[in-house]
């Protein structure tokens, strides 16, 4: 499984996704700059990571959407190829329209970092099948702009079609929600998917929660073998 790693001005967390996958998976990951037209390799995973690209200027994500690599980025995942999007790069995927919505300034005006638990809302689709629906699982938040917004009707059809991959929830009691969204995300969204289940968008970072650090534990690291599995299993190896 080839991974490449998009690295944008303001990308902070290009080398934490790198470290996270290369020893999980032991797989090859190419670090590829923004300002590249296409990829050194065909990949089969392209990671838009975390940071604060262009210096979050103009919006979030708005100005990396426009980067050189991009077209490259939207025929990787019209070809089926796997498309993740942390944190920043989550922004960027909305500005690129390749998932809907937008991620707002939290409703606390403030940068959160901290530790969030979240509950595994679905499976179908390439990231989460080796996860349970249920699960709780802990991947910290760094971000002032992580408040999902979409207008009702669009926020209703994608709840219906089971878009919702990842929600804030209650550590103990496992109920999610509004509620336990510390950046006021709507209905607790934390991530989402597309109707093909091939680009995933995540405010919380799964890379973070990799190598049982004080402030991120491991449980990243089932995310990441969950996305290898799903790879192997439709013989894509």
């Amino acid at each position: 499984m080839r991974v490449s790693i998009v690295v944008f001005p303001g990308s902070n967390c290009d080398r934490d996704v790198q470290r996270a996958v290369s020893e999980t998976l032991k797989t090859q990951v190419d670090m590829v700059w923004h300002e590249e037209r296409e990829f050194p390799e065909k990949p089969d995973l392209v990671v838009l990571p975390g940071g604060f690209s262009y210096g979050d200027y103009l919006r979030s994500g708005a100005m990396a959407a426009r980067s050189p690599i991009i077209d490259s980025v939207r025929a990787h995942a019209a070809s089926g190829g796997l498309l993740l999007g942390i944190c920043n790069g989550f922004q960027v995927l909305t500005e690129a329209r390749l998932l809907p919505g937008a991620l707002l300034a939290n409703t606390s005006m403030t940068f959160l970092c901290k530790k969030c638990w979240l509950r595994v809302e679905s499976t179908d689709n390439h990231f989460t099948s080796g996860l349970k629906k249920g699960d709780i699982v802990q991947y910290p938040i760094a971000h002032h702009e992580g408040l999902y917004f979409l207008p009702e009707k669009e926020l209703k059809a994608l709840e219906d079609d089971g878009r919702v991959v990842f929600r804030y929830a209650d550590k103990d009691t496992g109920k999610a929600g509004a509620e336990y969204a510390p950046n006021g995300a709507l209905n607790g969204i934390a991530g989402i998917c597309n109707k093909e289940g091939n680009i995933l968008g995540l405010m919380p970072h799964p890379e973070r929660s990799t190598f049982g650090h004080l402030n991120g534990g491991s449980d990243g690291r089932e995310f990441w073998l969950s996305v290898a599995r799903d790879f192997a299993e439709r013989g894509a190896f």
